[in-house]
Formats: structure tokens, sequence, C-alpha cells
């Protein structure tokens, strides 16, 4: 394999070892992979509807085919037994065991994820399950969606549907995937379904996914053994200022409130942040939103708490009119709720496919800073990974060293944080295969494995040996043995 230098400026270490017993995964979403998308009782998800709407997904993509993993996952699965996988974690599509949001499952959507697990059990491999990956029933959409409470009191019920369905199977559930995205991106800013732009209907929804995490949480304790772990991924904002100033250290202030604290505060410290409720205040009346018992409900104990990070959120002070690469997409309405005003850069000019900076000290300062506040609680890194232009070269392969420096130099973050006191248990490579990216429809692919979508042709990238031989060794490669 070619060698590959990283452009991480840590110092060099002699032990370059993860920790004995080290969770090494890769993670997909359901809406993104599995296709099938009218198949046996599934109904549409708001992102069907999104994808399906002219002019919001690049090149007119949908997810109706997607990798076709529904009808693929054995081969994926032997896929993913070749690289040496010890976790596979996927998302559940709700409307596929539920079609309505209501009432009794489809068992024909039961089965897939049975089949799906049994498969990867029988193959060494630990399902993850995560039970919301951003697509809600288009039902429950047309009924309020997530900004109306009793969103949260149906995602309890699909959680104890799942947990009685797979609890024998599954021994790590996560309820909500970066439920920042679903509501500031799906509300706020409207660059992911639902496409709504309403800054109100963002921090209800918010509240309401913290709602519903809380009570899936206790529906998943009243059916999964005692042994089984529950956690909640969030997509937390390494937030940076500019400069030095006053009004710069302001504007960061301000996205970590409404990026980050908004989940951290009422999950693992059992109350919303006062500055979050003043900056807000002027949308939403938090004394009415918020009811008795939600915080008791909200800050239910997890077991784990996942991390995704792919670049830094560097922010200074502005008027609203200044850059906006916050790197979740074009739109005149921002995803950043009452904080329109603050201006967004780039942390360098190293970039994937994406325009996201590569920046892996962000993931150090994450992950050792959560073990800071919060030392008892074990961390995963849930997603990580880049998309970059990979082509299959004459000769069959993919060759993508840009991804194995990234990798690398991100998995030596999580090394060095674990060394400096952080309990991370594992890391998922976002992701398996190139899928449907959303708004950017297949025109972006972050798969350690090649999908030609027009034959549905899997092909590891050299990323994908390259990790498989960090897994073998539980360790990244020594200077000079790449």
């Amino acid at each position: 394999m070619t060698a590959v230098r990283t452009e991480t400026k840590a110092e060099p270490a002699a032990d370059t070892s993860f920790p004995p017993g080290f969770v090494w995964g890769a993670a997909t979403a359901a809406y993104q992979v599995e296709g099938a998308a009218a198949e046996d009782g599934r109904t549409p998800s708001i992102w069907d509807t999104y994808s399906h709407t002219p002019g919001k997904v690049c090149n007119g993509d949908t997810g109706d085919i997607a990798a076709d993993h529904y009808h693929r996952y054995r081969d994926d699965v032997a896929l993913m037994k070749d690289l040496g996988l010890g976790a596979y974690r996927f998302s559940i599509s709700w409307s596929r065991v539920q079609p309505t949001g209501r009432g009794p499952a489809v068992e024909r959507g039961l089965d897939f994820y049975r089949r799906l697990t049994d498969e990867l059990l029988e193959a060494g491999i630990t399902p993850v399950a995560t039970l919301y990956h951003w697509d809600l029933p288009q039902e429950l959409e047309d009924a309020g969606g997530w900004p109306q409470r009793d969103t949260a009191r149906r995602f309890a019920d699909y959680a104890e549907i799942m947990g009685r369905a797979l609890g024998d199977r599954v021994g790590l559930w996560t309820t909500l995937n970066e439920p920042w995205c679903s509501a500031f991106l799906g509300y706020g800013s409207g660059v992911h379904a639902p496409g709504r732009t309403d800054p109100v209907a963002t921090l209800r929804a918010a509240h309401h996914l913290n709602l519903g995490h809380g009570l899936a949480v206790g529906a998943l304790r009243t059916t999964l053994p005692a042994s089984a772990q529950t956690s909640l991924t969030l997509n937390l904002h390494q937030v940076r200022p500019l400069t030095d100033s006053p009004e710069d250290a302001e504007a960061a202030r301000r996205i970590d409130a409404v990026g980050n604290r908004i989940f951290t505060g009422p999950v693992l410290d059992g109350a919303y942040p006062e500055d979050l409720i003043a900056d807000t205040a002027h949308l939403v009346d938090w004394a009415e939103l918020v009811h008795d018992g939600d915080l008791e409900e909200i800050s239910r104990p997890i077991d784990v708490l996942g991390v995704n990070y792919y670049a830094p959120t560097v922010v200074s002070a502005g008027d609203g009119t200044g850059t906006k690469n916050d790197g979740h997409g074009a739109s005149e309405h921002s995803p950043w709720t009452g904080s329109d005003h603050v201006d967004f850069h780039l942390a360098n000019d190293q970039l994937t496919a994406m325009n996201w900076a590569i920046d892996p000290s962000g993931l150090h300062t994450l992950l050792t800073g959560l073990a800071a506040s919060h030392p008892q609680l074990p961390l995963m890194v849930t997603e990580n990974g880049a998309a970059f232009d990979d082509y299959v070269s004459p000769e069959g392969r993919v060759n993508d060293p840009q991804r194995i420096a990234y990798l690398h130099a991100h998995l030596d973050a999580v090394r060095r944080a674990v060394a400096d006191g952080a309990d991370v248990r594992g890391y998922f490579l976002w992701s398996l295969l190139d899928n449907f990216e959303w708004s950017y429809g297949y025109s972006k692919r972050f798969g350690a494995v090649y999908v030609d979508y027009s034959t549905q042709r899997r092909i590891p990238k050299e990323s994908a040996h390259w990790y498989a031989e960090v897994i073998r060794r539980n360790a990244l490669p020594a200077a000079g043995q790449e």
C-alpha cells in the first residue's frame, strides 16, 4: 500500500495502540442505504417526500433504491466480516415497521431487522441499533411533526415495539442520531426534511426530540434485559471564536448554546441553560413549552454518549450578511435560531469534497472536554469520516489516500484523547458504503466501500483495507509501516 503521511501535528508516540476491547465498527442509516422504499408495507417518511420534491436534492436523486441494502444485506455483512468489523451501527426505518407512526408493527418490516441482526451475530459482528436517523413517518409530520408534543409519545411507543422485537439480539440502542440536524436543518433552514423554515417550530422540535429521547429510554428499559445499554448520539459542534475579541467570544457562546447545550443541558444536567432561554425567549415561552416532569424524563441516565465529528465550527460576530460557511447547505434561512447574525468561517483550507475543513484537533478537544465535564459517562465516536471524489481506476481499484490520511489523523486524535483520560469505548467509521447523502444525493461519497449505483457492485476502497489492518492490530500503523 502506498505510504501516506498524516497532517496531524501531534508529537509521535511509540505506542499507537487502543485499549483492549475497543470497539471497531462502521455505520449507515436506513434511508441512505436500504432502498426498497415501498416494499413489505413500508410507507413514505419525510425523506421520501422531501427527496421527491423538485429542487430539494441534487440531481433529483432519491433513496428509492439507494445502495439496495434491503436486498443485499447478506453480501454487505460478508463484506463487514472480511474487513474485521466488530460492530455495525445501523438505523431502523420507523415507517418500515410502523407505517403510520401509530399502532401495531408490520411483521414483515420487523423481519428484515431480525434477519439483519441474525446475520450479523452469525458473522460475529455486534449489532448496534439506532431508532431514529431523521426518517419520521410522513403521517406524523402531517399531524405536526416534531414541533408537536404527541410525536415524542409516538416515538416512545415505537421504541417499545423495537425493544420487544430485537431486545434479545441487540445489546446497545441509540435513541436519536443528531437531533440538532432534525430540528435545526429540518425545521429551521429547510435544507433537510421536512423542509420547513420556522424558528419557533425549530425550538419546539428540539424540546420534543429531547423528550422523545427520554421517553424512549424509559420504554426501552421496560423491555430490554438489564445488561442492555442505551445511548444518544449528538453531532456536537466544536465551537471556536475567530479572534480573541469579546464580540467573537459572545458569538461562540451563542452557537454553543443553540448547537450543543440545548441537548447536553437537559439530557446530561437536567436543565436547559439560562443563556439559551434568554437568547430565544422572543421566540418561545420555555415555561409553557417545558411541562412539569419533562426534565426528569429527558435526563434519564444513559450508558453511553455517541459523538459525531467532522469539522470544527469557527464563528465571529456579524450582522447576518457575512460568511455562512457553517457546512450545512445553502439556504436563505439560518439554522441557528436566535443567532442569525453570527458569521461562520473555515478553520483552514484543507477541505474534503463537502468543503469541510480537516481538523482532527477538534475531535480530541471534544472528547477530552466531555471527559472533563462528565467523567463518569463512557463515550463512543459514532460517526467520523470524509467525502472525497473517489473513482474506480482502470485496474478496478479505488485509491483514496486522502481518506487514509484523514482517518489516520482522526484516529490518532481519539487515541490521544484516551491517553489523556477520556473513556472512549469505540469508533464507528462513517460510512460503510457510499450512499444517498441527503440533499447532496449521490454526488458525495463517504463510504469505505465504493458502490457502483448502476450495477450495485461493491468495491472496497484502499481505505477499507487500511482500516481493516488497524482493526486487526488494534493500533495505528507506526511511522514507516503504512
